[in-house]
Parts: structure tokens; C-alpha cells; sequence
């Protein structure tokens, strides 16, 4: 299971021998055991590591269950660093060698499947899941005061009679509005201790409209998303359906991203794009939020001694006046260093905006 913390460590590993990456799609829908370790095989033919091989070998071999749907693994035998970790979903092979673990799948992965958090209400009280990657992290809930109704046709149904509406008095009423605001102050604590960062919202249109003027304005720009459903719905439905609905806010939310990125960049205000001058920024720390298209690579060059990055050809370091070499892939480099300075990570799907762009971009801190 990778949470936070996993991730910090992966972030952080640097190491002077060479640290191999290997992504393997395990979904059922792939194939079973032997193609998947058909693959595998074919995938480390020319890794030219064989301690780490081996170790990745022999994991599959003994240790993996096959339960998931895609494993990430880091092995550096020198430094005795071997890391895995099964997932809910699936995952594209890849594998690299580098003297850090690849995150680049790890960053795209969180951002289309990380910190989910779900709530399911009504008049009573409200379900709260958080999914991650896939699977379902927490699950908690509350159940307020119970909603009585009255027989229809008295005075207490007339609307404005009792402030109410038929069937509904004004008791009834405050009662809903009283489990509305302790359900929504225990999703606010739920969302804050599982640092969701999109919520979807379930239940009918009136109970989820409720339930949404009373969050916080913060909590109310994360939600991207609401849906019918019944309480009383698993979590494997409640999770569909999220995935569903959270993957299409998605699409939309990345489409004006893409026009903010390219329209700040065009202004000189506050952002970049291009490979060169999103590097530049990169290398100073000053990326809030990198943008980059779903599988662009990029050979450029690197300090080996202040990590400086360039997509210029040179061979001393204009910062620290260290050595500069080629490295095969700048976009993973840049990836693991903004995520280690704090910084955040989008990767686009799909946008001819951004290819015509150069693929890359990013926000400045400043």
C-alpha cells in the first residue's frame, strides 16, 4: 500500500549505484501468471543489473500473490533498497534504470486516483469513504436525530403554516438541518485527516445541495463532482461510480488548466512552458505545480553535483560550476524534484494545447 509516507521515501532515495524501476500490469484482463512474468522477462532483457534482476525474479516468483491488478517495484542491491508495491489498478510496464526510483507512473497515478473522498447523505447522516488508488483507505459515518414525519393533511402540512412544507413541519426541519451540520463538521474532520483533494458527493439532488452550502468554501471548491445513490451501497458501487464520475471532472478540470497554464505563460504572469524554461524553474525551486504530457520524455542535462537542469548542451554546471552530462529522460527528473520540493504534479492526457505548447509547463511560486 503506498501512502505519504512510502512516497517521501521514494522521493528522497538518491543513490551513487544504479537504482532500477519496474511497473508490471497485472490485470486479469492482461493475461494470467505466466504471461505476466512472460513479460516481465522480456522487459528486464537488457538491464544489465543482475543482483536486481534477480531480486525482482525471485519476488515474483515466491512472494507476489497476483491478487492486484499492477505492482511497482525499486530494487538497488548495492544499497540494499528493494520496495514493492501492489495496486488496485492497473499500471503500464515499464522499466528504468536511474540513480533514483522513477516516481514518473507513481505521479501520474496519484493524480488521476489519489485522495478520493466520497460522502453519502440524507436527511439522517452521511456514509464518508476515502479512496486511494483504487482502494478504499477509510470508511466512517454518522447518524443524527431520525426524521419523523407527520400523517399528511393537517394544519402542520400546509406550507407556511409551520415554515415547512406538506408532510414536513418546522421541528422536522431543524432536526434535518441540525444532522446536515454535524454531518458535514464530521466530514470536514474525515477530509482534513485523510488530506482528500476531490469530493464527490451521493444522495438526492436536495440532500446533496444541502449538504454542500454547508461546507466550508475551501471544502466547496473540492468538489467535483455529485451522483444518485443509496446509503445502503457497497463500497465497490460507491467507488465505480466515483471513479466514473471523478475521471470526467477530471478531463474538464485539466482542459482549463491547460488555458490558464498557456495563457499566464503567454502574459509573462506567473507561469511557463516549453522544456527549456520550465527546467530553468525546476532546477530553482520555484514550481508550485508541473504540468506535463502523459508520456513525454526528453534527453537533456544535469549537474552532478548541484542537480541543476538544462535542456541546453553544456558541459559545466553555470551554477556551482560542476560537471554537466547527458541524461536520457530530464521529464522524470524534473517530476521527482518538484514533488521533493513540495510542489505538485498534473499529468495530461490528452491536450493539443499542450504538445503545441511543448509538452511541458508549469505554475511558479514566484
Amino acid at each position: 500500500m503506498l501512502a505519504e509516507r512510502e512516497l517521501r521515501e521514494l522521493l528522497q532515495f538518491v543513490s551513487p549505484d544504479p537504482v532500477l524501476s519496474v511497473y508490471l500490469n497485472t490485470d486479469p484482463s492482461a493475461g494470467n501468471s505466466d504471461a505476466y512474468r512472460l513479460r516481465l522477462r522480456n522487459l528486464l532483457k537488457g538491464v544489465n543489473l543482475p543482483d536486481d534482476v534477480a531480486a525482482i525474479e525471485n519476488y515474483f516468483q515466491w512472494e507476489y500473490d497476483w491478487s492486484g491488478r499492477g505492482v511497482v517495484l525499486f530494487s538497488c542491491a548495492p544499497q540494499k533498497f528493494f520496495r514493492v508495491y501492489p495496486l488496485a489498478i492497473p499500471v503500464p510496464d515499464v522499466v528504468h534504470v536511474s540513480d533514483r526510483p522513477s516516481v514518473r507512473v507513481l505521479a501520474d497515478l496519484l493524480d488521476s486516483y489519489g485522495g478520493y473522498g466520497v460522502v453519502l447523505v440524507d436527511k439522517q447522516g452521511a456514509r464518508l469513504f476515502f479512496f486511494h488508488l483504487g482502494e478504499l483507505r477509510e470508511q466512517e459515518g454518522v447518524v443524527g436525530e431520525a426524521v419523523k414525519r407527520v400523517k399528511r393533511g393537517g394544519a402542520s402540512t400546509v406550507p407556511g403554516a409551520l415554515g415547512g412544507i406538506a408532510g414536513r413541519t418546522r421541528h422536522m426541519e431543524e432536526v434535518v438541518e441540525r444532522n446536515m451540520k454535524e454531518s458535514v463538521e464530521f466530514a470536514v474532520e474525515f477530509f482534513e485527516a485523510n488530506r482528500v483533494r476531490r469530493i464527490l458527493l451521493g444522495g438526492s439532488d436536495e440532500n446533496v445541495a444541502q449538504f454542500r452550502s454547508l461546507l466550508p468554501k475551501a471544502w466547496q471548491s473540492l468538489v467535483v463532482g455529485h451522483f444518485p445513490m443509496n446509503m445502503n451501497a457497497g463500497h465497490a458501487e460507491v467507488l465505480a461510480k466515483a471513479m466514473e464520475i471523478g475521471q470526467k471532472a477530471e478531463q474538464r478540470r485539466e482542459e482549463l488548466l491547460i488555458e490558464d497554464l498557456i495563457t499566464r505563460a503567454a502574459k509573462n504572469s506567473g507561469a511557463v512552458t516549453g522544456l527549456d524554461a520550465t527546467l530553468e524553474a525546476v532546477s530553482g525551486d520555484r514550481v508550485s505545480t508541473l504540468v506535463v504530457a502523459q508520456g513525454y520524455q526528453q534527453p537533456a542535462y544535469r549537474c552532478t553535483n548541484c542537480g541543476y537542469l538544462t535542456a541546453k548542451i553544456m558541459t559545466t554546471c553555470p551554477v556551482c560550476g560542476g560537471e554537466v552530462r547527458e541524461i536520457p529522460d530530464a521529464v522524470d527528473f524534473a517530476i521527482s524534484r518538484t514533488m521533493r520540493a513540495g510542489g505538485d504534479v498534473e499529468v495530461i492526457h490528452a491536450s493539443d494545447q499542450l504538445i503545441k505548447a511543448g509538452q511541458i509547463g508549469a505554475f511558479l511560486r514566484y
